[in-house]
């Protein structure tokens, strides 16, 4: 164990985190997500809420503010404008890391980006779209 760390965050998670580069990024997603099958670097973390999840790895990592779109969650199919319960909660947990919204990509493009990312969090988030990708800036 390590002091001031939020227990979510393992030593695989933090290592992915650390080893990550600016603008590379990370997927944080659902129990449904096809993680597996996507991930080039999953670290599951079944027991965890995509929230919680969100929440610990915003205390160690900085989002990009060199692009307009550091951060985007995956748009309801045929109502993008919808925002389920999961996006409401990342929402909040972002404005008290003083970010803004998430941009809404499309579920297709939301997997192809996911597909991309650096690192994919498979958490045992059981709301649907509880799935959010996090672009990595730089400690200044």
């Amino acid at each position: 164990m390590l002091r001031g760390l939020d227990p979510l965050l393992t030593p695989d998670l933090l290592f992915a985190l650390a080893s990550a580069g600016h603008g590379d990024r990370i997927a944080i997603v659902d129990a449904n997500f096809p993680a597996t099958a996507i991930a080039r670097r999953l670290i599951p973390l079944h027991g965890a809420s995509a929230t919680a999840v969100l929440g610990a790895v915003l205390s160690v990592l900085p989002v990009d503010d060199f692009e307009p779109d550091p951060v985007a969650v995956m748009a309801v199919v045929d109502a993008p404008e919808q925002t389920p319960e999961a996006v409401a909660d990342f929402i909040r947990v972002l404005a008290a890391a003083g970010l803004a919204p998430p941009a809404r990509l499309p579920r297709h493009d939301f997997y192809r980006a996911a597909r991309e990312a650096f690192a994919v969090v498979h958490t045992g988030e059981r709301r649907l779209y509880g799935n959010i990708l996090l672009t990595k800036g730089v400690v200044r």
